[in-house]
C-alpha cells in the first residue's frame, strides 16, 4: 500500500531551461526513495515542453497564474492533501541525495520547530561545487537586521504554520522566502544541520545574482518591516554594511565561478 505524501514539493518554472529542470526533477525523483511525496510544477499553459517533461515525472502540473513568483508558490501550495511539510525547489536546483529525508527527521524529531534548514553547495552549470553555506545557529540570529542565510531550497516547514502566516506575500519578488521566515519566528524553532542537503545553481540569469541590487532593496524593506518601530528610522547605519558585504560575497563566488 502506497503511503500518503508527507511532504509538498513546489517547483514553479517558466519551462525555458529543459535540461536543468530535467536534472532538477531526477533529483526530486531520488527523494521519493525513503520521503512520500508530492511534486506539484506550476508552469504558463503554454510551456507544452515543461508541463510534458513534469509529468513523466510524476508531477502535479498546474497552470501558472502570471501574477509573480510568490503567487506561484501559493498556487502549488493550494494542492496540499495530506502533506505535512513544504519544500521549495528552483528549476535548475537540486535537492542532494536524502536531503528531504534528513530534514523531515530534523523536524519529526524536534516537535517546536517550524522551520528545518540544511547546508546548501553553490553549483555551477556544469555542476560543479563554487562554495558552501551552512551557517548553522547562526542563521536565524542575522535574519532580521544581517543576511539571509537560509537557503530557500534546502529549507522544510511545517505546512500548517505556512498556512497560518499566509503563504508567502505575492507582492514580493526576491525576498519572499525571507518575510516568510521572519513572520514564522513567532510560531515555533528553527532547526538546522550544516550537512549540504541542496544545491544552488549560481548563473548569470539566476533572479537573485541578475538583480542584486532590487533584491538588496528588497530583503531591506522587508527587514526593516519586520523591525520593532522604534529602531526603524536608525535601520540604515548597518543596511548599508551589509549591502557591501552580500555585494562582496557575491563577487567572490563569481570569481571562484570563473577560475573554474
Amino acid at each position: 500500500m502506497t503511503a500518503a505524501p508527507e511532504v509538498l514539493v513546489v517547483l514553479p518554472t517558466l519551462g525555458d531551461r529543459l535540461d536543468s529542470l530535467k536534472e532538477t526533477l531526477d533529483a526530486v525523483a531520488l527523494q521519493r526513495v525513503d520521503v512520500p511525496l508530492t511534486l506539484v510544477v506550476v508552469a504558463p499553459a503554454a510551456a507544452l515542453a515543461a508541463r510534458a517533461l513534469a509529468a513523466e515525472h510524476g508531477a502535479l502540473v498546474v497552470d501558472d497564474p502570471k501574477e509573480g513568483i510568490s503567487e506561484a508558490i501559493n498556487c502549488g501550495l493550494r494542492a496540499r492533501t495530506t502533506e505535512q511539510y513544504y519544500a521549495w525547489i528552483g528549476d535548475d536546483d537540486l535537492f542532494r541525495p536524502s536531503g528531504l529525508r534528513i530534514l523531515r527527521a530534523i523536524l519529526e524529531a524536534t516537535p517546536k520547530a517550524v522551520l528545518a534548514f540544511g547546508g546548501c553547495d553553490y553549483i555551477d552549470a556544469q555542476g560543479r561545487t563554487i562554495a558552501v553555506s551552512n551557517a548553522g545557529w547562526l542563521a536565524p540570529k542575522l535574519l532580521a537586521w544581517g543576511p539571509d542565510l537560509i537557503p530557500h531550497p534546502g529549507t522544510m516547514i511545517r505546512l500548517d504554520a505556512l498556512e497560518a502566516i499566509g503563504g508567502f506575500d505575492r507582492s514580493l519578488k526576491y525576498a519572499m522566502d525571507l518575510d516568510a521566515f521572519l513572520k514564522l519566528r513567532s510560531h515555533g524553532r528553527f532547526a538546522w544541520t550544516r550537512q549540504s542537503v541542496s544545491a544552488f545553481r549560481w548563473h548569470p540569469d539566476s533572479l537573485t545574482v541578475a538583480n542584486r541590487i532590487g533584491s538588496s532593496r528588497e530583503s531591506e524593506s522587508v527587514k526593516r518591516r519586520h523591525l520593532p518601530r522604534g529602531l526603524r528610522p536608525i535601520s540604515v547605519v548597518w543596511q548599508y554594511p551589509i549591502r557591501w558585504a552580500s555585494g562582496f560575497a557575491a563577487d567572490r563566488i563569481n570569481a571562484r565561478a570563473r577560475s573554474l
